[in-house]
């Protein structure tokens, strides 16, 4: 028996938010990181995906949770920035 992979993600990813594009360049942090670090403004509560508050839509591309799936309910194209990673170029709607 194999153990589970996790998904590939690309060294630099292009996310585009608010017509906006920063580059996702370290495994090391999470996307809300990221858009924090780019001056991007996102609403949070308790970074570890248990409050929901950093919501955002995912309008295209792949992303990942790499230490498991939120607790916090999201909903259809629905991401949470504190705990996932891009593993595409990603657009996201910040609303």
């Amino acid at each position: 028996m194999s153990a589970p992979t996790k998904p590939f993600i690309q060294l630099t990813s292009t996310i585009t938010v608010q017509g906006k594009q920063v580059y996702f360049k370290s495994k090391k942090q999470t996307l809300l990181e990221c858009l924090e670090s780019n001056n991007v403004k996102v609403d949070y509560h308790c970074r570890d995906g248990f409050c929901g508050a950093c919501r955002v839509t995912l309008t295209a591309g792949e992303i990942s949770y790499p230490n498991g799936e939120p607790l916090a309910f999201v909903g259809k194209n629905e991401i949470l920035p504190c705990c996932c990673v891009p593993v595409t170029d990603i657009n996201i709607d910040i609303g």
